[in-house]
């Protein structure tokens, strides 16, 4: 990858929805190289969608909780189908595997704090092994990024 796919990237990153020709004009190439640059990032899955950036509130899911979650079980299998059972729920907008002192972290998104209540009774607590949760509620969200910097664009 080198610095025009770099900038290729981040143009995309900024605007999905842009024309092959002003994209060549932005990277200063003409359209037939700019668009089999496109096509060789995404065959090589360095570029692996593209989509709308959504507003959560206008969606009815503006809460955010960050959720602790600690496994009663941490076999292979019993991480493969806690993976498994959460990739399925929609409010769990990611899910990280942690090192440290619980086994993953969630971000979950809903409502309200009383919608999110139930679905922690409800949906979360009921994952296969888990033993413990805490929450986090988000106070503001000071950034967000649906982005990210590609080294040396």
């Amino acid at each position: 990858m080198d610095k025009i796919d770099r900038k290729i990237i981040r143009e995309l990153q900024a605007d999905g929805r842009i024309t092959m020709t002003e994209l060549a004009n932005r990277v200063g190439l003409t359209k037939t190289p700019c668009i089999e640059r496109v096509r060789r990032l995404e065959k090589q899955k360095l570029i692996t969608g593209y989509g709308a950036r959504l507003d959560p509130n206008k969606l009815g899911v503006g809460h955010i909780a960050f959720v602790q979650v600690s496994l009663n079980d941490t076999t292979a299998a019993a991480l493969q189908e806690f993976n498994l059972a959460v990739s399925k729920i929609p409010e769990i907008q990611s899910c990280h595997m942690i090192a440290g002192n619980f086994d993953y972290l969630l971000k979950v998104r809903t409502k309200d704090v009383t919608e999110y209540r139930h679905f922690l009774g409800a949906t979360l607590a009921r994952l296969p092994k888990v033993q413990h949760t805490s929450t986090f509620i988000v106070m503001e969200s000071v950034t967000d990024k649906t982005t990210f910097e590609v080294a040396g664009a």
